[in-house]
Parts: C-alpha cells; sequence; structure tokens
C-alpha cells in the first residue's frame, strides 16, 4: 500500500482502493439446452465483456510508477479473450449430436465447447477465472447479453 493510502487507513479508518475498468465486445451465437422457451434455439448477441481490477496501492518505482497496472496490458489481455470467443457458436458440453458436430465441423463453422451452460452468468464467472490465472488482480467481470441485460461475477 502506498504511504498516503496508509496514511488515510490509519488516520480515517477509510479502506483506500483503486480501480481500473475496461472493456471488449465480441459476436457469437449460443443456445440453452434443455431450456422452456426462445433461447432453447440457436440465436445470436453482441457480448460486452467489462473487466473492474483493484489494488490498495500503486507501482512505486519504474516506469509504471502510479499505476495500478499498464492499461495497455489490461486491455490486450481483455480483448485477446473476447477474440477467442468471436463469430463462434458456443455450447455446453453433450448438447449436440455426434452428427450434428460432424457436420458443422465439416463446414468449418468456429465452435467453442463449453463445460457450463452458456449463460451471462456462467460467462462473467469464466472470465474472471481465466483473467484471475493470468495473475491480473481482478474485482469484477461483468458480462452484457444485451446493452440493457448483463450479470456480474465478484468474489469476496
Amino acid at each position: 500500500m502506498d504511504a498516503s493510502a496508509f496514511g488515510r487507513r490509519f488516520l480515517f479508518g477509510v479502506n483506500v482502493m483503486y480501480m481500473l475498468k475496461t472493456s471488449a465486445d465480441f459476436d457469437s451465437a449460443h443456445f440453452l439446452f434443455g431450456y422452456n422457451g426462445k433461447c432453447a434455439n440457436i440465436h445470436g448477441h453482441h457480448w460486452v465483456i467489462e473487466v473492474m481490477i483493484n489494488s490498495e496501492a500503486l507501482v512505486q518505482n519504474g516506469e509504471k510508477r502510479g499505476m495500478v497496472i499498464d492499461f495497455g496490458n489490461l486491455k490486450h489481455e481483455v480483448r485477446a479473450l473476447a477474440d477467442s470467443f468471436d463469430h463462434s457458436l458456443i455450447f455446453e458440453s453433450g448438447t449436440l449430436k455426434n452428427k450434428t458436430l460432424e457436420a458443422l465441423r465439416e463446414e468449418k463453422f468456429s465452435l467453442i465447447e463449453v463445460m457450463f451452460r452458456p449463460t451471462a452468468e456462467n460467462f462473467a464467472r469464466h472470465f474472471y477465472y481465466i483473467l484471475k490465472e493470468k495473475g491480473l488482480p481482478i474485482k469484477s467481470v461483468a458480462v452484457y447479453e444485451t446493452p440493457d441485460n448483463c450479470a456480474v461475477y465478484e468474489e469476496g
């Protein structure tokens, strides 16, 4: 923690936190197997991943002095994550017949198989852990499947 943050916490009991936020978007299709409604059919979204990182302290030395992290590094990781899902059919493991998968692969469609139901809630948790494993100080991940609707995942 930097000295000014320590001083404010010690003297005033204030919890000091720096936060950075960035986002990236991608287009993909999915469906919700076993759902009783329109979302049981293959449909697409313009997904937005919004990532918030936090830190009690800023870097004290070197070229990144005064930063939580380099925004460029944060943006790069979030953009790469979004790009890895772009223009794909995302489906839950075990929900498509082998014949269907063979046909889609033969047509060279981009397919992403996940081990969870592909909901915004599950994507938020999934993306949180992917970015956390990269060493980012993740506070929360929001996943928008429409401009007005999002799911947020954060831990404790």
